[in-house]
């Protein structure tokens, strides 16, 4: 699989990233820099980004909580009464972020961690028990929802008989291109 070819761009869009890139690396320097002096606003600078994340993420998935609801659900959440399955999927997208977060310099990028932190995504949601932690075994797609009752299909996923090999291939390919450091991080990892 020639991954590569995913990331081959425009000189002019190759430039804008480049650009970006190198906006980012500045501000991660920065960051650094201040991190224990300012622990408490960079603290919620995380904990916006992360509301966020999983607003964003579970809404790509049908989800329909705004990020002020996600927030909401977070503070006050009691497992037990997990009733929704957009609340079931906020609250194990939230604890696999977490375990991220605070583990990932720990974490290998395998197979096996995959699908463990798929499960934990899964945990509290009663409709995906059948395939929590594993690969998918039925097609589907990524669709948005308009408000007028409109879908339109953002893009077509792998297909379930080629998902095993796909994202073996990819899990090979990432770690290569992160022991080789030729390219950058987020490229490496936005493939």
């Amino acid at each position: 699989m020639d991954l590569l070819k995913k990331i081959a761009f425009q000189p002019t869009i190759f430039q804008e990233i480049i650009h970006k890139l190198s906006q980012i690396d500045t501000f991660k320097g920065g960051w650094k820099l201040i991190e224990n002096k300012e622990k408490r606003y960079l603290r919620e600078l995380r904990d916006i980004a992360t509301i966020q994340s999983i607003g964003s993420s579970t809404r790509i998935e049908g989800a329909t909580l705004s990020d002020d609801e996600v927030k909401k659900l977070l503070k006050s959440v009691r497992i037990s009464q997990l009733d929704k399955r957009d609340e079931q999927e906020v609250v194990g997208y939230y604890e696999a972020l977490e375990i991220i977060l605070q583990s990932y310099t720990e974490i290998e990028l395998t197979e096996r961690y995959i699908h463990q932190l798929h499960s934990i995504l899964l945990k509290y949601s009663v409709k995906d028990q059948r395939h929590k932690g594993q690969y998918k075994s039925l097609s589907n797609q990524v669709v948005a929802n308009y408000k007028d009752g409109q879908q339109k299909i953002i893009f077509k996923t792998t297909e379930p008989h080629l998902t095993a090999s796909e994202m073996l291939d990819l899990i090979t390919w990432t770690n290569i291109q992160l022991e080789e450091k030729r390219l950058h991080p987020i490229l490496i990892t936005s493939v």
